[in-house]
């Protein structure tokens, strides 16, 4: 729900402006990396109800996500989050159930693998690593606001971690975001914090680099899910090979652009949302903050070069709504 005036108050009604439903959880990140170009399979349960039933079908048929080693669960209600979307930011009630399913027992065989952060990794984390993925992990809400930092010892079999700013300062009971980033570089060998409008800042300790990024001024429709698109961008520019402050340039450029739509999932960019914002800044009015961008983001010359932005086949974002069956495009997995 996006568009409130305030947060709702016992006994009163609120009316909201706009609205859209898509996958959630860990699809933000499998839709967001698919989008981009990536390869991507996604492990999870779904179950054999009318929302998992729709989200099988956006992200197996609409999106190319690979769902070979997910599970369809019959008398399971699918977990639903209602966002609410004000003030610049978003509150979530969240109905769920545990899955009743074992873990994964196959693992395909990937470059990176992105997970929930644990204390004690599942099994199958550790055969991913093991294979050579490089794992990213980042960490949800923790609704005892213990903020255990136990969980941190999970960060000895990863290879990045991507927290926001509150979560990576009460975990390491920090005070700011710099303090805390610096106390993650200790555990993790590429350490981020995302801190919303206001950028991220990383530390790698592979290659000594140090970065903190300015956060793009976008109007922002719905923030739901912009952490864990940033977190694909993240992943996909170190794939490539880029350097920290393009990752991180990316990366936000990545969740800048998702802000701007309804969801999390279907609100991700793909290389035709990120050609036309480019192609945009550079035609657009040169003042001072653009030209500044026009230099942050040149590297965007050479990788925009080796994807078919410019034409009909470019992937776009996708309109966030619960459709039937017949609503699917039949041109190909992905919204265009």
């Amino acid at each position: 729900m996006t568009g409130l005036d305030s947060e709702p108050r016992l006994g009163t009604e609120v009316w909201t402006s706009g609205m859209g439903s898509c996958p959630g959880g860990i699809a933000n990140m499998a839709v967001a990396a698919s989008r981009l170009g990536l390869s991507t399979s996604l492990s999870a349960a779904f179950s054999t109800d009318a929302y998992g039933e729709f989200c099988w079908r956006t992200l197996g048929e609409q999106e190319g996500v690979d769902l070979s080693t997910s599970y369809r669960v019959q008398d399971w209600h699918s977990p639903v989050t209602v966002s609410l979307a004000y003030g610049g930011d978003r509150a979530m009630v969240t109905h769920e159930h545990p899955a009743p399913v074992d873990e994964p027992t196959e693992v395909p065989a990937a470059r990176a693998a992105l997970v929930h952060l644990a204390a004690v990794p599942q099994p199958w984390v550790l055969r991913a690593r093991e294979q050579g993925s490089l794992v990213f992990a980042d960490v949800g809400w923790d609704a005892s606001t213990q903020w255990n930092p136990d969980v941190l010892a999970g960060l000895e079999h990863c290879h990045a971690f991507l927290p926001n700013h509150v979560e990576a300062m009460r975990y390491t009971r920090t005070d700011d975001a710099a303090a805390a980033v610096a106390a993650l570089a200790e555990r993790v060998p590429v350490a981020v914090v995302t801190c919303g409008p206001d950028g991220a800042l990383a530390v790698d300790a592979g290659t000594g680099e140090q970065a903190h990024v300015p956060g793009l001024r976008l109007d922002a429709l719905d923030a739901t899910g912009a952490g864990d698109v940033f977190g694909a961008g993240f992943l996909t520019g170190t794939l490539a090979g880029w350097g920290l402050a393009d990752r991180l340039s990316f990366a936000n450029l990545c969740a800048g652009l998702s802000v701007q739509q309804f969801g999390g999932s279907l609100s991700a960019p793909g290389w035709g949302d990120i050609a036309d914002w480019w192609s945009h800044l550079r035609r657009g009015p040169r003042t001072s903050a653009t030209a500044q961008l026009v230099v942050q983001y040149g590297f965007l010359d050479g990788v925009l070069a080796a994807h078919p932005s410019g034409t009909d086949r470019a992937v776009r974002r996708a309109t966030a709504t619960l459709a039937v069956g017949n609503d699917l495009p039949n041109g190909g997995p992905r919204s265009i």
